[in-house]
C-alpha cells in the first residue's frame, strides 16, 4: 500500500522551506493549526530578521508575534519559539540536537514536531510524524486503527520496516490532502482502493454523483 502511494505521490515531501535543522524547527512549531503554504509566506522575513537560535533567543515578543501573526494562535507561537531557542541556546550551544529525547524537551516540539525535523533535517527514523491527515488516512486505509496520535505511531512503526517512516508520513500527508479528503474523499480515483478497508468508500467512489441529503460524512 504505502508502495502505491508513493508511486502515485512521487513529489511528496516535507512542503515547508527551509535551509537548515533550526528553521524547519521554527516552521514546524509555525505550522500547527495552520497550512504550510501561509507559513511558507511568513518565514523568509521572519528567517532574516532571526536567522539564528541566538538572534530568536532575544527576540522582543511584540515584534515577534506580528512577523508570525498570519500564521494564528501567534502569541502562543511566539513564547514558544523565544523559549525553544533560549533552549538551543542554553542547552545545546545553538544548534538542534539530532534525538527525539533531547528535542521533546524543548517548548513547542512534541513527538510530531521531533519526527518531522529528525526524519527531514538529519534523516534519523525515530518515529513517524502523526499529524489530522496521517491520522484520518492511516485509520481509514486500516493501516491504524486508533483515534489517538501517539497509538497511531505506534501501529504503524509495528507495521512498517524503519527505512520507511518518514516517507510514510510524507505519503499519508499528501495522499490526505489531494485524494482521501476529510469530507469529500475522492475514492473513485484513489491508487489504492482495491487495498482500502473504509466501509464508505464504495459510496464516495461515486464522486461525481450529486451527493443527496443525508450523503454519509466520513468517519
Amino acid at each position: 500500500m504505502i508502495d502505491a502511494l508513493r508511486q502515485a505521490h512521487p513529489e511528496a515531501t516535507c512542503a515547508l522551506r527551509y535551509d537548515d535543522a533550526f528553521e524547519l524547527v521554527v516552521a514546524t512549531i509555525l505550522s500547527a493549526q495552520c497550512t504550510d503554504q501561509r507559513v511558507n509566506e511568513v518565514t523568509p522575513a521572519l528567517f532574516r530578521r532571526f536567522p539564528t537560535a541566538a538572534a530568536l533567543a532575544q527576540a522582543h515578543p511584540t515584534e515577534l508575534e506580528e512577523l508570525i501573526r498570519p500564521t494564528g494562535f501567534f502569541r502562543a507561537k511566539a513564547r514558544n519559539l523565544i523559549r525553544c531557542a533560549q533552549g538551543l541556546v542554553r542547552d545545546h550551544a545553538g544548534e538542534v540536537p539530532r534525538s527525539m529525547a533531547a528535542l521533546v524537551q524543548l517548548a513547542g516540539i512534541g513527538r510530531k514536531t521531533a519526527n518531522v525535523v529528525l526524519g527531514h533535517a538529519f534523516g534519523i527514523s525515530e518515529g513517524i510524524a502523526v499529524d489530522t491527515h496521517v491520522l484520518r488516512v492511516a485509520n481509514r486505509l486500516g493501516l491504524a486503527h486508533a483515534d489517538d496520535a501517539v497509538e497511531v505511531e505506534r501501529e504503524l512503526i509495528a507495521a512498517l520496516p524503519k527505512d520507511l517512516w518518514t516517507i510514510t508520513s510524507d505519503v499519508l500527508i499528501f495522499h490526505g490532502r489531494k485524494v482521501c479528503s476529510a469530507r469529500r474523499p475522492a475514492c473513485g480515483r484513489c491508487p489504492v482502493f482495491a487495498l482500502c478497508t473504509w466501509p464508505d468508500r464504495e459510496a464516495f467512489a461515486l464522486d461525481d454523483v450529486k451527493k443527496p441529503r443525508g450523503w454519509p460524512v466520513p468517519r
